[in-house]
């Protein structure tokens, strides 16, 4: 405990001399600090690459998605809508109480950026080939099947990888004097790429048809190629040493590396303190001085 509190007021000194405290240090940190700038950089990133997965042309447009792979009437459609509504909820719990801190940030980015971008692959290819669309049978055959089943493969690697992480990597890579003004311009960035997204989203369907699903694979396969070179792991890592997780390089192996640094950083600090005559039983530090108690 007095080893976290002391790493705590130490990376508050650092981040206070660096950025400054006030209303307005902030705002010149942000446009003038080469490391808060590059971290904005990634936590709007982040957020290009969840739009660009195509989860808001779908989200807004879900009709025309499932029309295009050959579902028809509008009962339909508005049926299978909801049953992506319900995987989407589904595996957002998953995310929550199971995956996010046992397999990390890093990874479920990369799952879910390698494995979504297979998926769309396939629906755009079926569309492509057997253009159901344009055809007078009513009933969608086995391809259309298989391009449902992908269709919502995708949404389950989507849902607990980029639906989510984006936000919690937002929330620990800054530095708790720029968290707030940082997270808003994170957010700010996400809803300036649903704009475009969503704005565009009807003509590219016009104009793209297949291509549209093509388009949103490829930038699914780039988000991974960003997050192996620029994303550290940070699950288990104390906010305190975000600054030194992304100085460590390369970035594929800064969360082994930290991890080992903080594992012998705690056992150095209890060498130091037992041989002070301090007992750090149950984690918490005692004094080897035992006080009498008060008889009344």
């Amino acid at each position: 405990m007095v080893e976290e509190i002391g790493a705590i007021d130490q990376a508050l000194e650092e981040q206070r001399a660096s950025i400054g405290v006030g209303f307005w240090k902030p705002f010149k940190a942000a446009g003038t600090n080469k490391k808060v700038m590059y971290r904005l950089f990634i936590g709007s990133m982040l957020f290009f690459w969840q739009n660009g997965s195509g989860i808001n042309a779908i989200n807004y447009y879900s009709p025309t998605v499932f029309k295009s792979i050959g579902l028809k009437g509008q009962d339909s459609s508005l049926f299978t809508t909801g049953i992506f509504g319900v995987v989407k909820t589904v595996t957002t719990f998953v995310w929550l109480l199971y995956l996010i801190d046992r397999v990390g940030r890093r990874m479920l980015l990369l799952i879910g950026a390698i494995g979504g971008s297979v998926c769309l692959w396939f629906v755009g290819a079926y569309i492509k080939i057997a253009d159901p669309e344009n055809r007078q049978q009513q009933e969608m055959d086995g391809g259309g099947i298989a391009a449902m089943f992908f269709f919502y493969l995708w949404t389950v690697f989507y849902t607990p990888t980029w639906n989510g992480i984006p936000w919690v990597l937002n929330s620990e890579i800054f530095d708790p004097n720029i968290r707030s003004l940082a997270q808003a311009c994170a957010a700010a960035s996400n809803w300036l790429w649903n704009f475009l997204v969503s704005r565009f989203t009807p003509q590219m369907f016009a104009k793209m048809e297949y291509g549209v699903y093509f388009f949103f694979a490829s930038l699914m396969i780039l988000s991974s190629i960003f997050v192996w070179f620029l994303i550290p792991e940070t699950k288990g890592i104390p906010l305190e040493s975000m600054d030194e997780l992304f100085n460590t390089k390369p970035v594929w192996r800064a969360h082994d590396v930290m991890v080992e640094k903080l594992r012998e950083d705690e056992e150095r600090f209890r060498h130091d303190i037992e041989e002070a005559g301090v007992s750090t039983k149950d984690g918490v530090v005692h004094s080897g001085v035992v006080e009498s108690e008060n008889k009344f």
